[in-house]
């Protein structure tokens, strides 16, 4: 939930907002798809972190619903976990590398297939990420954002030179 916790926090910092707000400004940075963001998980964090004193209950706003309001601690513990989110390197947990792992149990022509069909949902997925990028500006998403996008590209990218790299090998009975 850190990572959440901090993206609720964050978005608090620019003034009171109720669930739906903090939910809406999240889905428009794409947070589901780089911090795998539960949006269902938002109401219960503001719950939780209320309860805790980081968040202000500032009672019913507009459609009956509860507005949210961060406080000192909020702010504290919003800069103590962005600082640890900065200098903290944690492995990429990716369930590719389990296949990767066990690519030698395929036959040649399934493992190609695998790969091809692999390279192509990334290939898709770098143009998704792309239009996605033009869609925030145009919803007024700030510019900083489009960095979680531009890495995600990049990620994506390498990937994809990597298998189309790793194709060629197993084509010429190198891999596995």
């Amino acid at each position: 939930m850190s990572s959440t916790r901090v993206l609720i926090l964050g978005v608090l910092l620019d003034g009171p907002l109720h669930g739906y707000e903090v939910r809406r400004r999240l889905e428009l940075w794409g947070a589901d798809q780089w911090a795998h963001v539960a949006f269902g998980s938002i109401y219960h964090g503001l719950a939780k972190m209320a309860e805790e004193g980081l968040l202000r209950r500032l009672g019913e706003g507009t459609g009956g619903r509860t507005r949210y309001e961060i406080t000192e601690a909020g702010r504290a513990e919003f800069m103590r976990l962005l600082m640890r989110h900065w200098w903290e390197i944690r492995p990429i947990v990716d369930p590719f590398q389990v296949a990767l792992t066990f690519m030698d149990r395929l036959s040649p022509a399934d493992l190609v297939a695998a790969m091809e069909g692999r390279a192509a949902q990334l290939r898709a997925a770098i143009e998704m990420t792309q239009r996605a990028m033009a869609a925030k500006r145009a919803h007024g998403a700030p510019r900083h954002i489009d960095e979680t996008l531009r890495l995600n590209a990049a990620q994506l990218k390498a990937q994809l030179e990597w298998i189309e790299d790793a194709l060629r090998r197993v084509e010429k009975g190198e891999l596995p």
